[in-house]
């Protein structure tokens, strides 16, 4: 009986310690960008790299995922990320760790960090969009325009 409790106290707290950080270059502004391109990791086997590029859609960029060769023309930035899983009972995210670079000349514009050790297991969308969030406000496309409006 203490044992059930010592591990259970101890994976309490173990799941008190996350930890999200971020950091942008100065005088970056990550809102301007439209034209994002997710670098699909080659060890990747989840599909990480579209689950990023779904939730920068979700907040209102023109964002796909791939290889590197396949990078559309108009891409301004490039995500790269490397996630970290865990098997205990189940298989779980408890890292990722995300970078941010010009398309053109690879400067570093973002990094970020999200952190969960947690043995009930982590979403991976929530751990994206922890960093993802702290980086992008939702851009809302204007609305096009009808000949008649244009007048």
């Amino acid at each position: 009986m203490n044992k059930l409790l010592l591990w259970l106290a101890v994976a309490l707290l173990l799941a008190g310690c996350a930890q999200v950080s971020t950091r942008v270059a100065q005088k970056s502004n990550l809102s301007e960008y439209k034209h994002i391109y997710v670098q699909h990791l080659l060890t990747d086997s989840r599909g990480i790299d579209e689950l990023i590029a779904r939730e920068l859609r979700g907040l209102g960029y023109d964002a796909s995922a791939g290889p590197l060769t396949l990078m559309p023309q108009n891409t301004e930035v490039v995500l790269l990320y490397q996630d970290h899983w865990n098997s205990d009972f189940t298989t779980y995210m408890i890292e990722i760790d995300m970078q941010l670079q010009t398309a053109r000349s690879g400067r570093l514009l973002a990094e970020g960090r999200s952190f969960h050790p947690s043995f009930l297991g982590n979403a991976p969308v929530r751990l994206i969009d922890e960093i993802l969030y702290k980086w992008f406000k939702p851009h809302v496309p204007p609305v096009p325009q009808t000949p008649a409006e244009a007048q």
